[in-house]
This record gives structure tokens, C-alpha cells and sequence, in this order.
């Protein structure tokens, strides 16, 4: 129970169908939190916000003053330029600096592997083609284009361009074969990361995908060839949501650097015992 009832009482009920989407849509126009935005989901894109929000405060507790926040398949671009937007604000927030990279081919899809593990049925050469020109007028400073083939790109952002360990990754390259490249990201011995990577795969929840092709296989793949770094569903990112039924949580994961974790002390003032009351 809350040390507040009359606060808990008052979010409780705000909580409640339809009081909830009348909340949701006031918070809209309302000035407040971005925290606040990330619990009712009042922006386009909830699933980036939340996972910033929750890869900058991981920097927080890690003591840690800048991430960087991936975007891997740009396409045209809206999701590129709403992930700097929730930077500006998370930034000014938390005080961590964000610094955010967005991967594509620039061309639209490359040629698929050749079989069912890119579901050839679903995407074709060529699909989400960018207007380079035009997304570049809509980018701020701290973001950059990464254009090129991914298998290329990453080592060179990994040993070169990366500057902040990963606070953030989002995976929208529909193909098995991108995803897998896109993950080692995670596996190249020069990576940096925060201890947890909030991260979200937009191609895991459809009638279409299942384990054996697309990102669920490369997750999948992914976890069985790495033993210091693994990507697992983000448990619990539903608690204390207003929206805990939204369908973008089912596509939350968290990559958990277990080498690092494992190198930790816990704070000499954190307790296992808990009080008697």
C-alpha cells in the first residue's frame, strides 16, 4: 500500500476504463513529464520513449553520463527523428547526453537470403526506400545517418564512430539476415554497453512471424552463439502501466551484458534484510 492512499487512490481511479482514455487524451495537450508521457503513452511512438527513458536512467544508477540510442532500418525516417525528439527531452530530464545513429541501406531492402528465414512472401528488393535529402533537413546534431550495408557499418561505428556505450537499440530490418548483423552490435569484443539495453523488434508480433525466421530467429541464434551477452523479453515492462495490454510491450526486449554484470559489487549501503514493521 501507499505511504499516499489519497494519491493512490486518485491514480488508481485515473486508471480505470474509460477514466483512463480521457486521462491519456488530456496528458496529450497538458504540459508535463516526459515520465509522465512514457506511463500514458501520449506520444506516437511509446515503445522509444520508454526504452530511453529506461537505458538513460540505467546510465543514472550506473553513474554514467552519456548513452548512445540505435535505430537500425530508417526507412523514411519518422521513427529516426521521433527517437531524437524523446533524446532532447529525456536528456534534459536526466541529465544524461544522447547521442543517436540511425542504420539503413539508404536503397530500401537488400536481397533477401533466399529462403523462408527472411519471409520472402512478405518483403521484396527495394521496399522503404528513403528520401535521403528530406530526412536530413528533418535531423538534429546530435544524430547521425549511418548509410551503407550493415555489415560494414556496425564494425566501423563499434570501433571508430562509437563514443557512449549503448543505452537503446531498435531493431526494424524485417530480414533475418539484417537482424543477425544488426546484433552484433552486441557481440564484437570492442562493444560498449550499459549493464541492460532496453530494446525493441518491430517484426516479432504478427500473424506472419514466428521462431524459426525474421528477428525471432536471429534473438534466437543470437543467444545460443554469445555466452557474455544475452537479449531476453523485457520482464515486467507492463507493471504499473495504464496501458498494460498496449501490443508495442510484446515487442520490449532486454539485452543483458552478464560478463559486466558479473564483474560488479554490490553498494556497501544496499541490505538483503528487510525491516520488521
Amino acid at each position: 500500500m501507499s505511504d499516499d492512499p489519497k494519491g493512490y487512490s486518485l491514480r488508481r481511479i485515473a486508471g480505470e476504463p474509460p477514466i483512463r482514455l480521457l486521462t491519456q487524451a488530456a496528458l496529450r495537450f497538458l504540459p508535463c513529464s516526459i515520465r509522465r508521457k512514457a506511463a500514458w503513452d501520449t506520444v506516437r511512438r511509446p515503445e522509444y520513449l520508454v526504452g530511453l527513458l529506461e537505458g538513460a536512467d540505467q546510465a543514472v544508477r550506473q553513474s554514467l553520463h552519456s548513452i548512445s540510442a540505435l535505430e537500425f532500418g530508417v526507412a523514411g525516417g519518422n521513427g529516426l527523428v521521433a527517437l531524437q525528439e524523446y533524446a532532447a527531452s529525456i536528456e534534459r530530464e536526466t541529465g544524461v547526453s544522447i547521442s543517436v545513429y540511425g542504420f539503413d541501406t539508404g536503397q530500401g531492402l537488400p536481397n533477401h537470403c533466399g529462403d523462408y528465414r527472411d519471409h520472402p512472401n512478405c518483403w521484396k528488393l527495394g521496399d522503404y526506400q528513403m528520401d535521403e535529402a528530406a530526412l536530413r533537413r528533418r535531423l538534429h546534431s546530435r544524430t547521425e545517418l549511418v548509410l551503407g550495408d550493415i555489415s560494414h557499418t556496425v564494425p566501423e561505428f563499434v570501433s571508430k564512430m562509437q563514443k557512449a556505450p549503448l543505452g537503446f537499440v531498435a531493431v526494424d530490418v524485417d530480414y533475418y539476415s539484417s537482424a543477425q548483423v544488426a546484433l552484433t552490435v552486441l557481440s564484437m569484443a570492442e562493444k560498449k554497453m550499459l549493464y541492460r539495453v532496453p530494446m525493441v523488434f518491430d517484426d516479432v508480433d504478427s500473424p506472419n512471424n514466428h521462431r524459426f525466421a525474421g528477428e525471432l530467429r536471429a534473438i534466437e541464434e543470437f543467444n545460443l552463439q554469445n555466452n557474455d551477452v544475452k537479449i531476453d523479453r523485457w520482464r515486467g515492462v507492463y507493471k504499473n502501466r495504464a496501458f498494460h495490454e498496449a501490443e508495442w510491450l510484446r515487442r520490449m526486449y532486454m539485452a543483458h551484458d552478464l560478463a559486466a554484470i558479473s564483474k560488479t559489487v554490490p553498494p556497501r549501503e544496499n541490505s538483503a534484510e528487510l525491516p520488521l514493521r
